[in-house]
């Protein structure tokens, strides 16, 4: 490494956020990145460590310390070249990613971890300043077609991958732009949308047929899903698929939303989050939404403590509500994690994020039991403390409470894939109600109909998007090897 002494030296540098009260008054990014100079020191504390666990710690094996010593060089270039290699879109995952390759940094045994995620955001903002995100379009075309259904990180880089190798590359979306969760479950405050499209824009000119607003199956009939998809104007047939293209691969999300199913349920005032989150960012693209589902004035309750409950708590307080609230039912965690009982995996700790800070109480170990309401709307909350024991959940005797609510937003995570397109192709599902296909190194993301591949949340379920990332490079692979008999395209 450039400076073997670095991690003794200089500390983590964290980037910053503008104060609350200004980015409360827009859906803009407020995070400050780290300039050049602070960039430099922390990629100078990059260990020379032997087993860099980071590599492995991360989903799409980024080629960590090697583009922290380019960055710790000056040599940006280089930096964004290795990046690259492995990782699409890393713009996304710089911005977005909760970073398991800083959980793995074997600084962060018994240290603060290497600011890999804060370097990242560096590389990608400084090549896109500097004009090195450029398209590259195939030199030869192989005269193959790949069928791509759902435009998410999965199918932006399945797609990306396969036209690079010269296959003619049709990328199907159901909704009116490219994007899938990251364009309208992802708040613009997290990450701006301008993003997505500079990366659209490469895509078309590498060779990529977009299609949006073509639903591929039937239209669920519940749940938020049947409440998103009414955005597509055109439906094709699987069957129509199978006949026009040589491969397709179905890299569609996981969008069944957990429900809540207590009495009550039916009263008006209580969204799944992916109704509430995509109209804001319909509406922040400049589309009318009639009667959208707004926050201002009002008590929020967000049911669910993970990432899409925080982006419910970061929206509803800028819509104006007069309180929101997140419950969790599992206990709060601890504020640090066990170390030597946990490093290099993912620690369970307690995660404070930016919304957090904006406004909000969280209350942990905490079930709800009924929706109340006045005139059929929402009015409240019959509440429980729990606690485990034996493995189970149990109430706390005498710990009820009624809590004030005007809106209730069920961010309880995702089931599995809307079973209309996996069964319209006639996919096998897992028992979760994935599709069902293996990572295998070859045949890997194939499903049991000839020809037809998963890949993405819709085949391992809900996760992060640089498991969309990793998931759809390596099913490109697959499908190229399918195509032309071996592939040239990393795994």
């Amino acid at each position: 490494m450039g400076k073997i002494t670095g991690f003794m030296e200089y500390e983590r540098i964290e980037e910053g956020y503008k104060p609350v009260t200004e980015r409360l008054k827009n859906y803009k990014e407020f995070v400050i990145g780290i300039d050049d100079a602070q960039a430099h020191k922390q990629a100078a504390r990059c260990m020379d460590c032997g087993t860099p666990f980071c590599n492995s710690g991360c989903p799409v094996n980024n080629i960590i310390p090697d583009f922290n010593d380019m960055v710790y060089r000056n040599d940006w270039k280089a930096a964004i070249d290795t990046l690259h290699s492995t990782n699409n879109f890393p713009e996304f995952t710089g911005r977005i990613c909760p970073a398991p390759c800083e959980a793995a940094c074997v600084l962060n045994v018994n240290d603060d971890a290497v600011g890999i995620k804060s370097i990242e955001h560096a590389i990608i903002d400084r090549a896109w300043a500097e004009g090195w995100v450029l398209a590259q379009p195939a030199k030869v075309k192989t005269g193959k077609t790949v069928a791509v259904v759902g435009s998410g990180p999965a199918g932006m880089a399945a797609a990306q991958q396969l036209a690079r190798v010269g296959h003619t590359v049709t990328l199907f979306e159901k909704n009116d732009r490219v994007g899938g969760l990251l364009r309208y479950g992802i708040p613009d405050f997290k990450m701006e949308k301008s993003h997505i499209d500079r990366r659209v824009d490469q895509l078309v000119k590498e060779g990529v047929t977009i299609r949006t607003g073509v639903l591929v199956g039937e239209m669920p009939k519940t749940g938020a899903a049947s409440k998103v998809t009414n955005w597509a104007k055109e439906t094709i047939t699987p069957a129509q698929l199978q006949k026009d293209f040589d491969a397709v691969l179905l890299t569609g999300g996981s969008e069944q939303s957990r429900d809540l199913p207590v009495p009550g349920r039916d009263l008006d005032g209580i969204h799944f989050a992916m109704e509430f989150l995509p109209q804001q960012n319909k509406v922040n693209a400049g589309d009318k939404i009639k009667g959208q589902l707004k926050a201002d004035g009002k008590h929020v309750i967000v049911i669910g403590g993970g990432d899409t409950g925080s982006d419910c708590v970061g929206t509803s307080n800028r819509h104006g509500a007069a309180s929101v609230t997140q419950f969790e039912v599992m206990p709060q965690p601890p504020e640090e994690e066990n170390r030597p009982m946990t490093w290099p995996y993912w620690p369970l700790k307690l995660r404070t994020s930016s919304s957090h800070e904006e406004g909000c109480e969280r209350v942990f170990a905490i079930s709800t039991k009924e929706f109340t309401g006045d005139k059929g709307k929402v009015s409240g909350l019959k509440t429980v403390q729990v606690e485990w024991k034996d493995g189970k959940i149990v109430e706390v005797a005498g710990s009820e409470k009624v809590l004030k609510a005007d809106l209730v937003l069920l961010a309880m995570g995702f089931t599995n894939p809307v079973a209309t397109i996996l069964d319209g192709f006639g996919v096998d599902k897992d028992t979760r109600g994935n599709a069902k296909a293996t990572t295998d190194f070859t045949g890997g993301y194939a499903t049991n109909v000839p020809k037809v591949f998963a890949a993405g949340d819709i085949r391992r379920g809900q996760s992060l998007v640089v498991w969309a990332i990793r998931e759809g490079r390596q099913a490109a692979r697959s499908v190229d090897e399918f195509l032309m008999g071996s592939s040239v395209l990393p795994r």
